[in-house]
């Protein structure tokens, strides 16, 4: 990929810099591949994949890349070679790998906060090793990040870059595609949407309701109903076993996005999102998609956070009583305000995360920054999972 590899490697058509994607699971892949497009069409480089050879890792990741036609390196092999430039999603395996590192977030931003912890992402513990900060930039999607990192982590400070949050921002440059995205999904004319999501963990909305989806089901007749499960709940129990899970409410009607695709095609169809603390949830409210909380177990939320704000002003669901009112009292709810405040909690360089993305990844790359100008590309139609098996009906008695 370099020219140092030029004579291992005669069979290349194109020699380059290595763009390499460290990507440990699903959930930091598709963050990264949101700032693939901003280098991906530039003849100088070519993009690969690793996927960190730490013992935790599941197969998920590694199949993901090969399923879209990408070079999978093995982690040994990525690590004896130098990058032109490193893209990874989390900390792990950064310091198997030589090249400039981009440390770029997944989710709401590095800061997030769990419980028990005050933060995780901007600690010093995760972010220097031996006395060095592990990777050359670290990317912020808010200011405010900006002074939490002067606090935990002083001497990351100087590599901090605040470029917003183009996950957000592809999401808001989708808006114009809403009627495409809803007959992706097969929603009629005239049909509600309802799209309904649940992050991973036993506190999750899904963990402490294993009958949620089933229940919205029922409660919506008319309605259809949209399942978007965030990606650890696939990796860790299987596509398999939560299909069974799902499987009376997908009889019932359910639709359910497949395992590791895109969520925000989704979100822009919805006519409203019914969420857990997932940080999703922020993402549809920051557009202006009314949402209705789906009780959950203990979760801390520190305040001012995207998500203490959307649980101190949107309405939680009471399952003991009829749903559409709810649904139509959460539409009537909305605030633009609101959601203006909770779209300036995620990202404070709204629409310029690409270019600030783009600009820092060339000069990682140490390479001139073509003149022709990446729009923010919108998120591709949602695909629904195909349910493989015929329903059979069910006896009520056995024997």
């Amino acid at each position: 990929m370099t020219d140092d590899d030029v004579p291992e490697r005669p069979w290349a058509t194109r020699i380059g810099k290595s763009v390499l994607v460290l990507a440990p699971h699903p959930v930091a892949l598709a963050r990264l591949r949101d700032l693939l497009p901003l280098v991906e069409s530039d003849h100088r480089v070519q993009h690969v994949y690793s996927v960190p050879d730490d013992g935790e890792d599941r197969p998920d990741a590694a199949d993901l890349v090969r399923a879209d036609g990408g070079i999978l390196l093995p982690a040994r092999q990525a690590g004896r070679m130098s990058h032109g430039l490193v893209l990874a999603g989390s900390t792990r395996g950064l310091d198997d790998v030589a090249g400039p590192a981009l440390l770029v977030p997944h989710g709401g931003g590095l800061g997030q906060y769990r419980s028990g912890e005050r933060v995780t992402g901007l600690d010093s513990a995760q972010l220097v090793r031996a006395g060095r900060v592990r990777a050359d930039r670290i990317v912020l999607t808010h200011a405010r990040e900006l002074d939490l990192l002067a606090e935990t982590c002083p001497q990351a400070v100087p590599h901090a870059v605040v470029a917003g949050d183009i996950a957000f921002d592809r999401l808001v440059a989708s808006l114009p595609y809403r009627e495409r995205y809803r007959r992706k999904l097969g929603v009629r004319p005239g049909q509600e949407l309802v799209v309904v999501t649940s992050t991973w963990s036993a506190r999750s909305g899904f963990g402490v309701d294993p009958e949620l989806f089933r229940r919205v089901v029922d409660a919506a007749p008319g309605a259809q109903v949209v399942a978007s499960l965030h990606p650890q709940i696939w990796s860790q129990h299987g596509t398999g076993q939560v299909l069974g899970w799902l499987s009376d409410a997908i009889e019932a009607g359910l639709t359910v996005l497949a395992p590791h695709t895109d969520w925000r095609g989704a979100f822009v169809a919805a006519d409203c999102v019914m969420a857990d603390y997932t940080s999703v949830g922020c993402f549809a409210a920051g557009l202006g998609t009314p949402v209705l909380r789906i009780p959950h177990g203990p979760q801390p939320l520190l305040p001012g956070t995207p998500a203490a704000v959307l649980a101190e002003h949107t309405p939680l669901w009471d399952a003991t009583r009829p749903l559409l009112p709810q649904l139509a009292a959460a539409r009537a709810a909305v605030d633009s305000d609101l959601g203006a405040h909770i779209a300036g909690l995620l990202t404070s360089r709204p629409g310029q995360a690409g270019k600030i993305l783009r600009k820092t990844m060339y000069d990682l790359l140490e390479l001139d920054e073509p003149a022709r100008a990446v729009p923010v590309s919108p998120a591709p139609l949602p695909r629904r999972l195909t349910w493989p098996m015929i329903p059979v009906p069910r006896s009520r008695t056995h024997g």
